[in-house]
């Protein structure tokens, strides 16, 4: 029998890109090292714009993920959320249209969504509003049949990544992008992929 073909485009901020980690992998890359590839062919294509909040991603998800998806694959969606769009001084309401316009154009296009909600800060004040819209993004994703990790409520305060971040700036680094992974490989990874889940 042959192999299935998957082909997962991958969208979101820096930490997408693994910006601070010494291995270079961040969260993505720890991710697909532990997705087994037996009877599968799994290809992934990362599409990472710094600093970047909903409306731009929602601007530019579909030109760019779509030039990677092929007749020939069964086609995945990574969203990899941010908390930017508090800087840009959206709305919750707005942040919510945006993602859910995304999931809509990706639903009608057949594609099988899975989105990682933005991870916490070291600021107290900005960790309130990313709550909020943590749970915004949650809603709107779940409502659609799509499948979210929330990466903040464990991470909150959670130490050894406060202590990450701290030492690195503000941005995770080593272990912080591994504790983004575990949740993720934790939270429905592989059932989204259609794969059994490893031993």
């Amino acid at each position: 029998m042959e192999d299935r073909k998957l082909r997962i485009a991958a969208v979101g901020d820096e930490l997408l890109a693994g910006l601070g980690d010494p291995r270079a992998l961040g969260w993505l890359g720890r991710v697909l090292a532990r997705t087994p590839q037996d009877g599968v062919t799994v290809e992934s294509f990362s599409l990472p714009c710094p600093q970047e909040g909903t409306e731009g991603l929602s601007a530019r998800w579909l030109e760019e993920a779509g030039r990677r998806f092929s007749d020939a694959h069964e086609n995945r969606l990574v969203i990899g959320l941010s908390g930017r769009d508090i800087e840009f001084g959206l709305s919750t309401a707005r942040s919510r249209l945006n993602l859910a316009n995304i999931l809509d154009s990706a639903t009608q296009k057949r594609l099988e969504v899975f989105v990682v909600g933005p991870p916490p800060t070291l600021d107290p004040v900005q960790n309130r509003r990313l709550g909020e819209l943590n749970t915004a993004f949650a809603d709107v994703t779940t409502r659609r049949k799509h499948l979210y990790v929330d990466t903040f409520s464990p991470l909150l305060n959670h130490e050894q990544w406060r202590q990450d971040l701290a030492a690195n700036g503000g941005t995770p680094g080593q272990a912080g992008y591994g504790l983004m992974a575990w949740l993720v490989l934790h939270r429905g990874w592989f059932q989204w992929l259609g794969m059994d889940t490893p031993d």
